[in-house]
């Protein structure tokens, strides 16, 4: 896998937020979350930088940076179908590489976003994303922390909120810590040709996307090559609630924002 620099990243900005309202503009270090997002995408290098959004607040947040603004409609389900619209009004060819950076990861790592622009842009690769060990049991049964099965080349064999691969030799004598093995916890940011981000939001979700409520698995169901990177650098944890945007709040305030 070697550094690509001819990239776009698009950050979806959904203004209204269930468990954080205004998410995008939420203050951290006294500037809005989606502001320190978008410099993170700045510093990985992407030739283009957008953020696709809902509400005119967002937009003028951003009105002093280099990040492009595509207003798209409040009524999309997802983010890849707000990304979508996004590459229609940005005008991208089907080859464009587009990293879909999370709006609310305004500690991700710029190796991070490179190593999946350049993953996405190997051949036969539908889908990229990455991917870091999980390093407790906890995590391990955490069902909000998404485990990924890897072949041996590294593409995706399943994603799960469960325990997966489940030891059961281990665990039939003690799941209170995590055995020897490789488990991995997946890391929510996606590469794709902008083709393909426009095929994967017209396709409808399967079955095991609706059990799971892992979008991801749409791509997988339907018979697609999914390439799980390793990140470089650690993705520290991103805000989606009044207790995240506190502890990220502690994080900037004691230095740690890279």
């Amino acid at each position: 896998m070697t550094d690509i620099t001819d990239f776009v990243v698009a950050i979806p900005a959904r203004y209204a937020s269930t468990r954080l309202p205004g998410k995008p503009l939420q203050l951290l270090g006294g500037e809005p979350l989606v502001l320190h997002v978008a410099r993170r995408a700045l510093d990985a290098g992407a030739s283009e930088v957008w953020v696709a959004t809902d509400d005119v607040r967002v937009r003028d947040a951003l009105a002093a940076t280099p990040v492009r603004v595509a207003m798209t409609s409040p009524d999309h389900a997802s983010g890849t179908d707000r990304l979508a619209e996004c590459a229609a009004l940005a005008g991208w060819d089907d080859d464009r590489i587009v990293v879909n950076l999370q709006g609310d990861e305004p500690f991700a790592p710029a190796s991070g976003i490179r190593a999946v622009a350049a993953l996405a842009a190997e051949p036969g690769v539908a889908l990229a994303t990455l991917a870091a060990p999980v390093q407790d049991v906890d995590t391990l049964f955490d069902p909000n922390a998404v485990k990924v099965v890897r072949a041996a080349n590294g593409d995706a064999l399943y994603f799960s909120r469960a325990p997966v691969p489940w030891p059961r030799d281990a665990f039939a004598q003690d799941r209170s810590r995590l055995p020897a093995g490789d488990w991995w916890r997946h890391i929510g940011i996606y590469g794709y040709r902008a083709g393909f981000l426009r095929r994967f939001a017209a396709m409808p979700p399967g079955q095991l996307e609706q059990t799971e409520m892992l979008e991801q698995l749409r791509v997988l169901e339907a018979g697609f090559r999914v390439a799980v990177g390793i990140t470089p650098d650690p993705f520290p944890p991103g805000v989606d609630t009044p207790e995240d945007l506190a502890r990220a709040e502690a994080r900037v305030a004691a230095g740690s924002a890279a």
